[in-house]
C-alpha cells in the first residue's frame, strides 16, 4: 500500500500531551512522528531501548540528555543518532511552539 502525507499537517490540536504517530513499520524498522509541546521524559526514568534510534527535529526545539551527562540541544533540521542501550531522556522541549520530530527505530 502506498502512503503519502505531510509531516506538518493533520496534527491534532492538543497542547496537553505528546502525540506519537506511526508513519511506517517493517520487521526491523519503525518510523514515527512525535509532536511535543513542552513535554519531557519522566524525571525518574531513562530510555534504554534495544534498538538504535535516529531522530530529526523538523520544527521547534528539544534537548536530549544522556546518563553520562552529555546534552544535545536540537533545533530545526538537527538530527541525532542514539545507539541501542544508550540511556537517555528528553530533558526539554519548546513550550511556545510545537516540536515535530521524526524518529526512526532500527536494529
Amino acid at each position: 500500500m502506498k502512503q503519502h502525507g505531510n509531516l506538518l499537517e493533520s496534527i491534532p490540536p492538543s497542547w496537553g500531551k505528546e502525540i506519537f504517530t506511526d508513519l511506517a513499520r517493517g520487521d526491523t524498522v519503525r518510523i514515527e512522528r512525535i509532536v511535543s509541546t513542552g513535554q519531557t521524559s519522566p524525571e525518574t526514568g531513562w530510555y534504554d531501548q534495544a534498538e538504535h534510534e535516529w531522530v530529526l527535529v523538523i520544527q521547534g526545539a528539544a534537548e536530549v540528555t544522556f546518563d553520562d551527562g552529555m546534552v544535545h540541544r536540537l533545533q530545526k533540521g538537527d538530527y541525532l543518532t542514539i545507539p541501542a542501550h544508550s540511556r537517555h531522556r528528553v530533558s526539554w522541549t519548546a513550550t511556545d511552539r510545537r516540536t515535530v520530530w521524526v524518529a526512526v527505530f532500527y536494529s
